[in-house]
């Protein structure tokens, strides 16, 4: 996989467009998840649609980014337990070089998403929480191609 930007204020996001599944271990057991991203509305945003199974427990996402009032990249989600929420892009090359990612403030603090080429396939994907001595990496996955 090529991790190369697309053109316009979206197209760091190019690199994401397509579908995506990942298999990881969790607290709540072994979880399968996949997320699709698409360009929606003539190029103007991108739909994230995540997939989340735990072996009976399924848990939706749908999540758009584009561009607010102010001309900031922003994502705005909900998801099927009926909480929503919403962030903006960040600088999360802290991660990885070629990261990109979003900051949220959310009930129990700030938090980020960030996504990143993986060396070898795919990309991976972690949510962290900032602590008082940084981030706190809770969820990482690792996101294979869905063919």
């Amino acid at each position: 996989m090529e991790w190369k930007k697309g053109r316009g204020k979206l197209g760091p996001f190019d690199p994401l467009l397509g579908k995506w599944r990942a298999k990881a271990d969790s607290t709540m057991g072994k979880v399968v998840c996949t997320r699709e991203f698409r360009k929606i509305l003539e190029g103007s945003h991108v739909v994230l649609e995540a997939h989340w199974n735990t072996g009976g427990k399924i848990y939706l996402e749908q999540a758009v980014i584009g561009v607010n009032s102010e001309k900031e990249i922003c994502f705005w989600s909900f998801t099927s337990d009926g909480k929503q929420s919403q962030g903006r892009l960040a600088d999360v090359t802290d991660v990885h070089p070629k990261a990109i990612g979003f900051e949220a403030k959310m009930p129990a603090g700030l938090a980020r998403m960030v996504y990143w080429p993986d060396e070898s396939e795919g990309f991976r994907w972690v949510v962290e929480s900032k602590t008082k001595k940084g981030w706190n990496r809770f969820v990482e996955h690792h996101y294979l191609p869905v063919s």
